[in-house]
Parts: C-alpha cells; structure tokens; sequence
C-alpha cells in the first residue's frame, strides 16, 4: 500500500466511524478494521486478542492485547473522556490510562506491554511505558488521513523493508568480515599501511561484487569469473591488472586482454591509488570470494546501512569495541524529515493538485531543479549514512517527479538523462580516513541503485559508469577546517567563476556544472558572455586531461549529522578534544564544562549566520540542561540564532552495545532572520505541537537561562550542602562483609566506626562504613595498629597525588579530605537517580550517619522541605534544568536545588503538606523490609505509596496554584515564570 493509498484508507475509515463508539457492541469492530483497512494487517483477528483474562482481586479483562508489538489497549465508549478519572468497582477511582496500567503491573514480565492505548473511538492516547515520565502523543480520529503512519508501531516497530534491509546488510557485514579474517594473515608487517591497504582492498572488493549483481558489469558474474580464471599464485596479479583497468578508459587500455573488456571504466577515485598492498592470495581466500560471497545479491543492500556496517566491521577502532554502529534510517528521519523533507514533499503534494497539465509540467520541472540545486554537509559524517539517506529520499522523491513527466513514454529523439540531483550536491568531514573511502563508495552504490529505479520508469537505460561526479567528503578535523571552503578532490577539470557563480567544467565531456551561488542568481545559469565563453572553453578541453586540486567556497541549504560526543567529564585534560573545544570556545566563560558535541553547534552557528541555511544535529541530551544551556545556548542565541524545532529527549536505539543507553535530542535551528516562523516541538513519544517559541531546555518558553547559583534563589531555602569526600584511595572505608574481621583485629575501634551513606547505599538499603576520626587524639590513633596501617595508606595516596591540594591533605591523613557532615539530622538527596523514577528517593537521615559526596545534605530539613522536594512539582524541576550523568537524573545544588522557585503557601497550605509528607513516610514505614529502589520501581511501587505521593503532589500544586490537571511541561513552564519572576524582584 502506498502513502496515498494509505491516507486514503485512513479518511474512509475516520469517516465510517464518526459518530459511532458503542464500547461493547464496536470496539472488536473498530480495531479489526483499523488493522485491516488502514495498516494493512492481513488477518488482523490473528494479530489482535480480544477480552483477555487478567488476574486482580478479582477476574478482569484486557479489552485488546497485540503480543507481537506488546501493545495494550484500553478501549472506551465515545461519551468517556481519557483524561478524566472513574471510579472503580473496587472503589479506586483511575483515569483509562491508569486503568491499563494496573492490568500491564499485573502480566507476566515475558507479556508485559511496551505500549498502552486507551481510545474512545475519537481520541487515541498513546503512552511509550519505557518513558515513565513521558506524556502520552494524542491522535484524533479526524486527522488520521494526515497522521496514520503514528499508529505503525501497533503491527511493527520498523517498516518491514527497513526490516529486510537491515537483515541484509548484517549479513553482508558477516561476509565482509569473513573476508577480512581472511586476508588479514596474508599481510607480513600488519602496521598502519598495511591495514589500510587491506581496508581499501575489502571496499574494491566489495564493489566489484556489487557491481556485478547489479548489472553494471558486461555479466553477472563477470568479478567471479576473472577471479576463477586464475591459477592460485597469479590472483593477486590479476587483481592488480583488474584495478588499473577499472581506472583507466576503455581507449588507452591494451586493446589486446581480453579479461579485462567485462570491465567497463569507473573512475571516482576507487581504483586510482595503484601502491595499495596486496597480498598473496591463498585457496581460502578465493573461497571466501566464490563461494560464500558472490552467491549473495549485493545489489539489494541499503547503502545507508551498509556503509556503517562495513566501517564497523573494518575499523579498528569500532571493531575492538564490538557490535554494529550505524544510525538507524529511522533516526536519521527524525533528522531530515522536518529539517526539509516534510517540507518537499508537501510542495509535491501542492504541485500534484495543479489545475492544468501545462501548469503542473511546469512547476515539476521546477520543482525538480530545485531539487537537483540543493546542498547538504554533514560536518561529522563518518560512513556517509546522513547523507546517503537524504540522497536517497531527495532520489525516491525525483522519481515520483519523473514518474509523472514521462511515466509510460517512450522517450523520442535525443536521450536526455531526467536525473537533476545528483552526489556532488553532498558535502561532508570525517576525520577517519578510512569511513571517507567507504562514504563515498555507500554513495555511489546509492546513485546506481536510484538509476536503475529511474530506468525502470522511463524504460532507457542511463550511462552510470564511468562515475561522473562525487561526493566532496573530504578527511580530517571538522572544528578546524573551514566549512565553507572544502577542498576538491584531485580529478579532471578545472574551476572558472563569475560575479555570481563557481562553475566546473568536467576534463572529459566538456560538461558545465554550476557548483555553489555566490550571490542571489537568476533562474539558470547566466546568459550572455560568460556562459558563451564557457561553452568555448568546454569544446576545447572535451578531449584533454586537466587535473588539479581547487577549493570551492559553498553555501549549503542544509547542514545535518551525528557529532560525537564525548562528556566534559571523561575527556582527558590535554587530549585534542579539549584543545579543541578550547579554541572553539575561546574566551567563553564556563566551556570547560561542555561536551564536546557542542563545538558542533558552535561552528554551524557561525556559519550559518546571515545566511538561509538550516542545521539540525543529534546529541546527547546534555546538551540542553543543567549548566550547559546558560553557556551555549546563551551564546548561540547571542549570535541571532533561533531554533526552529526539537525532538525532546528520546531513547537512541543503535547496535552497538555502548550506544545502548544514550538518551539524545535532536535540535533543528536557522539565522533568526532567516529562519522558519513557525516552531514545533516533539514530545518524548513523537507528538508534534506548534509553539511560539522554543528555548534552549527545548521548552516553549521564552528564552529564560537558569545560571549556575552558589546562593539559594528563594530567601525562605535552607543551606543545601555536598557530603564529605574521602580522598583516601578506600582505606577508610569499611565494607559491611569486612567488618567483623576489622573489630576482631581492632575491638578498641568500634567508637570510631560510623554508617557510611552515598545514593548507592542510600537507595538499595546497602550497609558500608567508615572510620570517622574527627576528634580522635594521637595517643588513641597510636592505640589502633590497625587503624594506623590504614591511615599510613591514606598518607601515601595523598602525597604521590599530581594535586597540590591532595597533597597538603596528606598533613591529616586520618581525617577525609573534605569534611562538611551536618551537625543535625538532615534530609538527604541522592546526586544521581534512575531517570526510570517518577520521584528522586529522598529522606531523612541521623547525623550519625555520614554522608559521602554522592550525596547532598540539607540540615534542619523539616517535614514541609521534604513535602515540597518530594514533589512533582521539585521533581518535574529538576527534569528540566537537572544534567544527567548517563542516563540518570543528576540532582545539583547549584543548578537545581540553589535556582528552584519556591511557593508562598498559607498556613492552611503549609500543614497540608507537612501531613501529606507524613503520609509517605508512614507507607515507606509500612514496607520497612523493602528498599527505596524496589518502593521507586515504577512498576512494582506499592499502591499505598503511591497514593501518599498523589495527596502530596495535590498539596504542593495547590500551594503553587496549580491545577492537577497540568502536563509536567505546563507545569516546569509556570515555575519558569516564577523564576525569572522573583530573579528579577530586589533581594
């Protein structure tokens, strides 16, 4: 089914249920052909179960469960509204939602959902349980012909042909590797040449497979069969001569092989460099290649994937870490999809609607030159998959253009290649040489398998080789190269600019290529003497070679990519990358503490400023909370920079195994003056939503900064302070296992062992000591041999530290090396918490019990302080301006505790929520066998703390005056308000 007819199926269907919605007569119906009819579900009673039995109190039933997407549907009558609450026949009273998910807590942990749906035959409300935290995205009926592809995560989490794509391209990945294992032990020296010159002959390799299956070579087994026609020692000869043929044109080849005429001229660069190593060629080696790799079809892989499976397997920096990198297709959409796709393609929709033939002929030739004029650079593009994607959807996109020129035409006359967009439109910077080679070649295979697409529509074959353009992916540092001025690769031709253009025309076929506007430019090239000289100049250098290397200033419509990221915390202190963020941000105060993602941001920032280009990059979410936003996005936005719209923070699913757990936005931006007018944002669960502004935590606010604050905002707050450090290497830590045998060799030093606490402990309920020596004389530390060794251990750590700091500590080594433990009991707050939490776990905690600096204490904490920080309201805060460490919730006093708004309540208020917090200690006292970890666990928290938490929230929001209906982001934006109200009042 394609998208028209899908959306098509979508309106009929909307239209056949509006204003229908009986629950128990509809509902089997309503899904049967919602599953059938507009997602294309076969058998969909095969796919779908009905009423399915759930044990409670008593039995209960699932209205419809999919197992094959674990999709929960929680189905009402049309006069129920999803956002309301009911009561329950136990008495309970749970919104639809809820309802749902007290029957998922109950499922086997093999069944339980990913997704729950409630609907009322109008609304879909669609909630991602792996976002606990997360508000649901909201479908109505009336606009699924625009929004039916959100419903395709009920039959499959990945469309079937990326599915199939993905299958095959591991399984060429595995081949690759095969052949890789294969060669490697043939190489004599193994250095860094000599991987090289193996990466470069697995790529050649490669190619020539692919090119025989698709049919770009005289036979489909034309590599094969030259292979094959060697005796075992002449293979590594006969490659060599293959190679050198593949670069050179037919005329200047010797006339007299016959081997090498399958083999037709390539160009591009893929076959220049002749001093490549080539091993000898061992009977497994040219196994490898004929009977295991050329029986599969290569020439039906997806070159977006294919290209960083193959780096993955090649590279030796991805392969020691293991498992697959590549940036899913679907990511890569979320990307280009409403930088510029969306926006393409609904200018194709609008042309489609023309009222007249001539009209529409008109503006698709239009449209497609546009298409063919559009530039792109991903300035960390690794294998190209960024940029292969969009070539790819730009391609798919002309295709329909040139399916309605001259779909079902037989092409008279001279033949002229319909094909407007091709490679050399995409620009891109990779500082391994390797992932350039294999960029460009995903691209080329990219380009053959869109023009045998266009072959197929205008039934003519199109002239692929010799490859005539490429794609300008040049190696090296992307934040010390200018981007606006990347150097060309050495090949024919040569460079002429006028007033207004760059153009190039090509060594061997006299061709002229507009490269990059200069200036505003009329429609097509300019008329008159400069492009008549040019036509000149192209006649006389049609038969000539001209080479030289020529930089080429370009202005790109679009920059896109993935930088990589690495924390400000993990880079070392003198590595390149912190050089680089050094100069990038030179005199920016604060950028010390940046990731290095944000150079990225930086240097599009400057490029892009008075310009019309629009960027949209992935990071880390990092990148928009805590400390970062007021360095930043305060800068960027100092610039005249504006963002246009934002994926908030979601799950970022990748192969590789230490991309398992990143949590990314995504943050599309343009020139402010330039830029689009009209925002939107995407939810956690992909809901778009108009707004007026976004700011830089990705919130429809107005442009607020939260800085880091060494003083508490609010004059009401309480002191809130780090835990004590150690600094002692462990050796005054005690273990809770070692403690009995530490008291058996050292009775005497029980007084001076304490409870130890960090948020580990703090949180699972674990025990740990300490020795605690505040006060403690020489002549009783003398008395401790044990105590003294330990102490001896501590000295010595501290003086061979590279810190001067440390080392003064070693003058008190029996003492930690930062001593602030509160002299009252205190309220502790975790630094770091699963961002699986809806609340961070906090509590109260003795003053014997010591804190470590994973901990932060507020002393003379009251019932009221631990009510309000226990809150949504604080918690909800703390999401927004808090950093993550991973992808924990990182709570810190000078970001969040020191700049949170706090309310003004009444007396009345005020005991409210001191009762209301009373409530949740109490059901915590009530599971004094469970730890905080297993009360917070979303999905086993007891329903009496839960309540207690809900009374609390009700409490704390009334003293803000906020209603509980509020979404958490309409909450943070009140408080937003708030703070840059009292910010500004006098203190």
């Amino acid at each position: 089914m394609t998208q028209t007819e899908q959306a098509t199926a979508a309106k009929e269907f909307a239209e056949r249920w509006t204003e229908r919605g009986d629950e128990k007569q509809e509902a089997q119906s309503f899904w049967i052909d919602l599953l059938e009819n507009v997602l294309g579900v076969a058998t969909p009673t095969n796919h779908i179960e009905f009423e399915k039995p759930v044990k409670l109190s008593h039995t209960s039933f699932i209205d419809a469960y999919i197992a094959r997407t674990k999709v929960l549907v929680e189905q009402k009558g049309a006069d129920i509204d999803l956002h309301k609450a009911y009561k329950q026949s136990d008495g309970a009273v749970l919104t639809p939602f809820q309802q749902a998910k007290r029957y998922a807590d109950e499922m086997p942990n093999s069944m339980r959902p990913r997704w729950i749906v409630a609907c009322n035959f109008t609304e879909f409300l669609i909630y991602d349980l792996e976002v606990p935290n997360g508000e649901p995205q909201q479908i109505f009926l009336k606009d699924l012909h625009k929004e039916y592809y959100r419903l395709q995560f009920l039959v499959d989490q990945k469309n079937e042909n990326i599915r199939r794509e993905e299958e095959l391209s591991f399984a060429a990945g595995k081949l690759v590797d095969k052949l890789y294992e294969s060669l490697l032990p043939q190489y004599k020296g193994q250095d860094e040449k000599s991987l090289r010159s193996l990466n470069i002959l697995c790529v050649r390799i490669v190619f020539c497979l692919y090119a025989e299956d698709a049919g770009l070579f005289d036979t489909r087994t034309a590599f094969e069969d030259y292979i094959k026609g060697f005796n075992l020692p002449n293979v590594r000869i006969g490659l060599m001569n293959l190679f050198k043929a593949l670069d050179t044109p037919l005329e200047k080849r010797d006339e007299y092989d016959e081997s090498l005429k399958p083999f037709p001229y390539v160009n591009g660069g893929l076959f220049k460099d002749e001093n490549i190593e080539i091993p000898n060629f061992t009977q497994e080696i040219v196994d490898v290649i004929v009977n295991d790799c050329a029986p599969f079809n290569w020439s039906e892989i997806s070159p977006t994937i294919f290209g960083a499976v193959f780096e993955s397997t090649l590279n030796p920096e991805t392969r020691r870490k293991g498992g697959m990198h590549y940036t899913s297709i679907q990511n890569i959409h979320k990307v280009i999809d409403p930088l510029f796709m969306d926006e393409l393609k609904a200018e194709f929709d609008a042309i489609c609607q023309s009222k007249t033939a001539r009209q529409k002929t008109e503006k698709l030739l239009a449209f497609q030159e546009k298409l063919g004029s559009l530039t792109f650079l991903d300035p960390a593009c690794g294998s190209g998959n960024f940029l292969t994607e969009t070539y790819l959807s730009l391609r798919r996109l002309e295709n329909e253009v040139i399916k309605l020129r001259y779909g079902g035409q037989n092409l008279m006359g001279v033949f002229e290649n319909p094909v407007k967009v091709r490679i050399s439109q995409f620009y891109g910077i990779e500082i391994n040489d390797f992932a350039v080679t294999v960029a460009k070649t995903a691209l080329w295979i990219a380009e053959s398998q869109m023009i045998a697409e266009t072959e197929a529509i205008i039934s003519q074959n199109i002239e692929f080789l010799p490859l005539k353009t490429g794609a300008n992916i040049v190696e090296g540092n992307a934040l010390r190269l200018d981007w606006a001025t990347l150097a060309e690769e050495e090949g024919t031709g040569f460079f002429f600019a006028d007033k207004l253009n760059v153009y190039k025309i090509d060594g061997h076929h006299g061709e002229i290529e507009i490269r990059s506007p200069a200036a505003e430019t009329p429609d097509g090239p300019p008329e008159g003497k400069h492009f008549k000289e040019l036509n000149v100049i192209a006649k006389e250098v049609e038969e000539k070679e001209l080479t030289q290397k020529q930089t080429v200033p370009v202005v790109y419509d679009y920059i896109i990519g993935n930088p990589p990221f690495s924390g400000a915390r993990i880079m070392l202190k003198e590595s390149e990358q912190k050089k680089d963020i050094a100069d990038t941000f030179s005199g920016v105060k604060g950028a010390g503490n940046l990731d290095y993602v944000c150079c990225w941001y930086k240097k599009a920032a400057e490029y892009m400023r008075g310009k019309k280009t629009g960027a949209a990059l992935v990071s880390t979410n990092s990148i928009c909370q805590g400390e970062h936003v007021a360095v930043l996005w305060k800068l960027i936005f100092g610039m005249g920079i504006q963002i246009d719209f934002a994926y908030r923070t979601f799950r970022w699913y990748s192969e590789s195994s230490d991309m398992a757990h990143v949590h990314c936005v995504i943050v599309g931006f343009s020139d402010r003056e330039s830029g689009q007018k009209q925002k939107f944002i995407f939810d956690e669960g992909g809901n778009r939503r108009n707004v007026s502004n976004i700011n830089g935590y990705l919130m429809d606010l107005p442009d607020v900064f939260i800085e880091s604050r060494k003083q508490p905002l609010c004059i009401q707050s309480k002191t809130m302070v780090f835990g004590n450090t150690p600094i002692d290497n462990g050796n005054l830590i005690i273990e809770a296992e070692e403690l009995e045998h530490f008291l058996k060799k050292e009775p005497i030093a029980k007084k001076w062992i304490y409870e130890l606490t960090g948020s580990r402990e703090f949180i699972n309920g674990l025990k740990r000591y300490c020795l605690w020596l505040e006060g403690a004389s020489p002549s009783e530390l003398r008395k401790m041999p044990e105590v003294m060794r330990r102490i001896d251990a501590v000295k010595s750590f501290r003086q061979n530290s590279n810190r001067d700091a440390t080392r003064k500590l070693a003058d008190t080594p029996w003492l930690f090396g930062e001593i602030r433990q509160s002299k009252t009991d205190y309220l502790l707050i975790p630094l770091t918490s699963s961002e699986k939490r809806r609340y961070i776990p906090i509590g109260f905690v003795s003053k014997k019990v010591i804190a470590t600096n994973l901990v932060q204490m507020l002393p003379n904490a009251t019932l009221y302080d631990f009510g309000v920080l226990t809150s949504n309201v604080s918690n909800a805060w703390m999401r927004a301006v808090g950093g993550k460490l991973k992808s924990d919730y990182r709570y810190t006093i000078t970001n969040v505790y020191n700049n949170f708004p706090w309310c003004n309540p009444t007396e009345e208020q005020k005991n409210k929520i001191e009762k209301t917090a009373q409530g949740i200690l109490d059901a915590r006292a009530s599971h004094a066998n469970d730890s905080l970890a297993d009360l917070y666990d979303e999905k086993v928290m007891p329903a009496d703390l839960r309540a207690a938490h809900r009374e609390n929230d009700k409490a704390v929001m009334a003293a803000y005056g906020f209603s509980m209906k509020m979404t958490e982001s309409e909450c943070v934006a009140e408080l937003f308000k708030l703070y840059e109200k009292i910010s500004a009042s006098p203190s």
